[in-house]
């Protein structure tokens, strides 16, 4: 039995599955690992900064200017499309299989795709918000107010509804991905280091049957999987999939 054929046999018998994902399952729809990026040089501020150094709250509230422009180039992808994962997801989720995504990821390509249970942990570029008033706006009004996004209503500053470093995880987003964790039969992490957390760590709250792992490299929990794939997550998921018809 290969591979997808042992992880489509247990997807058929699991009816509370749940995926746990990171920047490998948004790679295959063009999206770059933004973790691989390197220094950035700034002229105006003549300095070289680490990307997550300018992708903090402190760069937001210092240099707004200079954070826009970065976040506009490197975390907004309008044109990606879901991939076939993203689709094979969906569909696990149409037939009652899977209970919910879990991701990292802040472009909405499980939405996108058709999912309609997905806890992201890291917020959305979908969304933004006035850190004044509380207006909520969408990506539109961040990509097209340059330099910096001001609220319509109140004048402050329009952020992104996507968590910085130096900012904290949603408390009832977190609540709801270890509930789903907790309360899974499966659970399929992909594309994901493991490496970053608090989100990682999400994963030791599984008392599940079935700990499946879809990754290019290895990580801390391959040891304590019953299955680990290390080929694209797309045509794996879509593969498995397949073979539930």
């Amino acid at each position: 039995m290969t591979d997808v054929e042992k992880l489509a046999e247990i997807l058929s018998h699991s009816s509370d599955a749940v995926f746990f994902g990171g920047a490998g399952m948004s790679t295959e729809s063009g999206i770059p690992d933004f973790r691989s990026a390197n220094g950035i040089y700034n002229q105006k501020l003549n300095k070289t900064f680490s990307p997550e150094e300018m992708a903090s709250h402190r760069f937001f509230v210092r240099h707004p200017e200079e954070f826009f422009a970065f976040y506009r180039e490197r975390f907004v992808y309008l044109d990606a499309k879901p991939n076939a994962g993203h689709i094979a997801l969906a569909e696990l989720e149409r037939r009652g299989i899977l209970s919910a995504v879990i991701t990292q990821n802040i472009d909405g390509l499980h939405q996108l795709a058709g999912s309609k249970v997905v806890y992201e942990l890291h917020g959305s570029i979908r969304r933004s918000y006035c850190v004044k008033c509380g207006e909520r706006y969408g990506v539109e009004f961040v990509m097209e107010n340059i330099p910096v996004p001001h609220c319509e209503k109140c004048g402050g500053i329009v952020k992104p509804d996507v968590v910085l470093y130096g900012e904290n995880l949603d408390d009832s987003t977190v609540a709801n991905s270890i509930r789903a964790i907790a309360n899974a039969d499966t659970l399929i992490v992909g594309g994901t280091s493991l490496i970053v957390y608090p989100a990682a760590g999400l994963i030791d709250y599984f008392r599940g049957r079935h700990l499946i792992l879809i990754n290019k490299t290895a990580t801390r929990a391959d040891v304590d999987a019953e299955l680990v794939i290390r080929e694209n997550i797309g045509k794996t998921l879509a593969d498995a999939v397949a073979r539930l018809e």
